[in-house]
Order: structure tokens, then sequence, then C-alpha cells
């Protein structure tokens, strides 16, 4: 009796499993599957010269698998993070298990006509990001993303409400912080349907929940925090009308501490503003922003770049040259006023298509705001950035472009005076011998001088000047040889990196070699410390 039961059941058990994955081909056949896969390599090596020491076991490893599927209003993903251990000067690296295989995000999403619902990790954004934002960057080792439930509901783009709650990540774990949040846009020129008037009004609310009774180095209550909610509020403006273009938000929040090196707690408050205009061939864009204390952390009891849960964006020129990049600006969130400027004009001859100009100027500076900044309470100046760049299109395959750069910036953030100034100069050039074969070269140059400083004191980051050249070689599509040279005279020191890719499809492999000078690594504003290091590179990406 028992074995004809036994049979009956493993009858009906192999016969539902072959209907339910016959049900789940069709389901996947009739779907969209895509995946991606990145992996960073390096191997180090040690490097008496520029006071590079590589790590216990010489290697350093970043992949990522990512895989999405999607099927009508359905869709599903995952991300598959390995850290054997984290490369070298990664936060990622500096947490108590190094050495991480681990599923990093997942989601189910279920997106209608006028909803949304979405369990699982969370990338999103309330604003400017002022009060919220969650996101990934690779080139950080940033991951913020919100583990939880979010909802959204669209009204014929009449008005949208979001909502979400959820624990963040923080790092390859969680923070011991819960955060929850609402947003909501109105859109009158949908409503009223005018044509040629954009204007929106959005609010946003987000809560950060975090118990103050954990094992910690600091007594919270003695540094003013007295309750586990953080409450963080923020209105914003977008108008918009032919060319023209504005924004404007205010966010503010409870008291709290703004990172973890502050000693008190205290309320913040940031302001962002940003006005475009655009006619024919000409643009011109102004942004300011004010922040202070507005950095909040996720979790009390964490540290690091990771361990944030707002965006304060920088205002400074992102640069891809080596030389113009070497001090990228750090914004300070205990508290600084900044500005931008950026001016773009276009000329194109009458004569031929192929040959344009694009003319482009910039200005950024930024400013301490409150006396306890400085060591007399005077307000002082930590950047300064004017800049200028022509590229010119002097035939299908020829331009060049050249660069000038005014950086003055203080290493202390304006806390005693003082500055470093650097004088910029570049020249790239860029030939294309036919569809296939083309080159490009560059040489910077960079003279810098000690502002400000008594004598006999000389700032620790003064290094003098420098000098960098590029060489690229590529055979489309598929091959790239470079090389490049930076060369400090302050301190006699090469810097130098070679390397090769090839691409086919959707697949890239890059072989590199080289030095890496001590320094930050920023992405709009949000900066890592990356300490020097010489090594084997190998950067593998492939889509499919």
């Amino acid at each position: 009796m028992r074995h004809i039961v036994a049979k009956t059941i493993l009858t009906c058990t192999l016969g539902l499993s072959c209907w339910t994955w016959s049900g789940a081909q069709t389901f996947l056949d009739k779907g969209k599957f895509s995946a991606s896969i990145e992996t960073n390599n390096v191997v180090y090596v040690n490097d008496e010269a520029i006071g590079a020491e590589a790590p216990e076991d010489r290697f350093g490893s970043n992949t990522y698998l990512k895989m999405d599927y999607g099927i009508g209003k359905f869709s599903a993903g995952l991300q598959i993070e390995t850290y054997l251990p984290a490369l070298y000067g990664f936060e990622l690296g500096q947490q108590p298990d190094p050495k991480k295989f681990f599923l990093g995000s997942k989601y189910v999403r279920w997106s209608a006509d006028s909803f949304t619902i979405h369990v699982g990790d969370i990338y999103d954004q309330f604003g400017n990001g002022l009060v919220f934002r969650s996101y990934e960057d690779r080139n950080l080792g940033f991951n913020n993303a919100l583990e939880g439930v979010y909802a959204a509901f669209n009204l014929n783009n009449w008005f949208t409400l979001k909502g979400m709650y959820g624990r963040p990540r923080l790092y390859t774990d969680h923070a011991g912080s819960w955060v929850r949040g609402a947003d909501l846009n109105i859109s009158f020129g949908d409503i009223f349907k005018w044509d040629s008037i954009v204007l929106d009004l959005e609010g946003s609310y987000v809560n950060r929940y975090e118990s103050l009774d954990k094992p910690s180095d600091y007594v919270f209550s003695e540094m003013g925090v007295s309750s586990p909610n953080v409450h963080l509020f923020s209105g914003a403006l977008n108008f918009g009308w032919n060319g023209l273009s504005l924004k404007a938000e205010y966010a503010a929040k409870s008291k709290d501490l703004c990172a973890f090196t502050q000693p008190n707690a205290t309320k913040g408050a940031a302001i962002f503003a940003e006005i475009n205009y655009a006619v024919k061939t000409f643009s011109a864009s102004g942004t300011f922003r004010l922040v202070d204390h507005m950095g909040t952390m996720l979790s009390l009891y964490g540290n690091g770049t990771g361990n944030t849960l707002n965006y304060i964006p920088a205002l400074s020129r992102q640069y891809h040259y080596l030389l113009a990049n070497l001090e990228p600006h750090q914004v300070n969130l205990v508290g600084e006023c900044a500005g931008q400027a950026d001016l773009y004009y276009t000329l194109r001859s009458k004569s031929s298509r192929s040959k344009y100009w694009i003319f482009h100027a910039n200005f950024s500076t930024a400013w301490t705001i409150s006396k306890n900044q400085t060591d007399d309470g005077s307000r002082r100046m930590t950047w300064m950035d004017i800049n200028a760049d022509a590229e010119c299109h002097w035939m299908k395959s020829l331009k060049t472009t050249f660069l000038y750069s005014r950086q003055e910036y203080s290493p202390d953030h304006g806390f005693i005076p003082g500055t470093i100034a650097s004088n910029i100069f570049v020249a790239d050039v860029q030939y294309k011998f036919n569809k296939t074969y083309a080159f490009r070269g560059e040489l910077q140059y960079l003279f810098a001088k000690a502002r400000g400083y008594e004598e006999g004191m000389t700032p620790i980051k003064y290094e003098g000047d420098w000098v960098a050249a590029l060489l690229e070689f590529s055979i489309a599509p598929q091959w790239n040889v470079y090389a490049s040279e930076m060369y400090n005279f302050g301190k006699n020191q090469h810097y130098y990196n070679a390397g090769v890719s090839w691409a086919k499809g959707r697949t890239r492999v890059q072989v590199s070699y080289g030095r890496n000078r001590a320094g930050y690594v920023c992405s709009g504003g949000v900066c890592r410390y990356s300490p020097a290091y010489t090594g084997l590179n190998v950067l593998l990406t492939a889509v499919f």
C-alpha cells in the first residue's frame, strides 16, 4: 500500500514538475532576458619609487554579474557581486570580511499604466537628491540601495506620488537603520495643457530611524543626538519656457550628525538653484548651492564614502584630462557656498559642413560659510576654477582641442590662510587616416605655486610642476593601444601607464600596466581616497 502511494506521489510530482517547467519555459521564451558582466582585476607589485606597497596577497578583484528579465508588465532581476578581495583603495576592502561572494541586489516589479509596485532593492532619487538618493557607482565601490518595498502612482502625468520603506545597504551588508519616505510631483503644464510651458512642483519627506542603544565608541546623548528619528524635508520647483529652464530646491533636516567626524549634532539645510538658457548655437547655465550640515549618514555606527543617504553635487567642471583632474573639488558637507557658470557657443563654416568650432568657458568657486570653519572666523575661498577650451573640427579627419584651466584650492578646506594655485595647459589632437585607423595625442603642462603661506610653511599636498603626455592608436572597430606618462618635477617621480583593449560586439577586454598616483577619485563630487599603487590590470565587460 505504501509502495502504491509513494509511486502515485512520485508520478504526480514528476507530472507537476514537467507541467511547471513547460509553463516556465513558455514564460521565459515570451519575455526578454538580458545580462552583463564586469570584472576588474589587478595584480599589485611593490614600487618603492612612489611609495607603493602591494597588499598582502597582491591581488584584487571586483566582479559584477547582472541579470534582468521582463515580460509584459512584469520584470525581475538580480546582481551577484564578488570581491576576492576588493580592489586596493576601495572601502569595501576595509570591512571585516574583505573577501565576499554574495547576492548584491534583487528585485521584482509590476508596472501598469498608472502604477508601479517594486519589491527588492530600490534605486531612486527625490528632487535633486538633497534628501534622498540611492544609486550604484562601481568606480567608487559605492552602493546604497534601499532593500524594501516601493510604490508609485501616476495620474495622466498630472501628478506622481512615490513611497518607499526599507533598510539601506552599507558596503556588503546592511545598515542598522530603516528609511521611509514619500515624494509628490504636480505638473501644472500637463494639468492645464500648456504647450510651451513646464511648471512642476515637488515635495519630499524622508525619515531615518536607528536605535541609539547599540554598543559604540561614541556617547550620542553627549553629542546632542536625543532621538532615534531624523526627519528630512524638501520643496522643489521646475520651470521651463522655450529655451529657458529654471530649477530650485530647498531642503532641511532635524538635529543630526552630518558626518562621523563632527562632535556635535545640529540641524541642517541646503539650497540648490539652476538656470539654463539656449538659443540656436549659444547656451548658458548658472548653478548655485548652499549646504549647511546637510550631509546625512545611513547609520551613526558606520563611516566612509558609502555611508550616505543623500547626495550633495559638486559645482565644478568634471575633467577627463590627467593633470586637470589631479586635485578635484570635494564638497564640504559641514558648510559650503558654491556657484558655477557655463557658456557654450558653436560656430559653423558656411562653406563646409565638416568644419565647426565649439567654444566653452566655465567658472566655479566655493567658500566657507561659518566662523567655526576658519582659524580667525573669516570667510575663505576653498576652491576656484576658471577655464576655457576650444574644440576645432578642421575637417572630417582632423580635430584639435585646446584647454586652459586655472585652479586654486585650499588643502584644509580654508581653515588656515593659504592656497595652491595651478595653471594647466592641454593640447589634444585627433586624426583619422581613414575609417579604420586613427591617432590621438595629448600634451599637458601644469605649473603650481603655493600662495598665502607664512615663510617656511609648505602644504603637504604641494607637489610643484607637472608635465604629461598621452599617445593613442586605434584600429576600428576592435583594437586600441595607448601609453601615457606623468612626471612630477617637485618629487622627480614618473607615473607611466600603457595598455591595449580589444572589443567585439558587446564584449570588451582591456589589459594595462602602470603606476597610479595617490589621490582622490571622484564622481559628481563624491570622492574616495586611493593610495598609490603599481600593477597589472585586466578589465572585462560583456553584455549578452
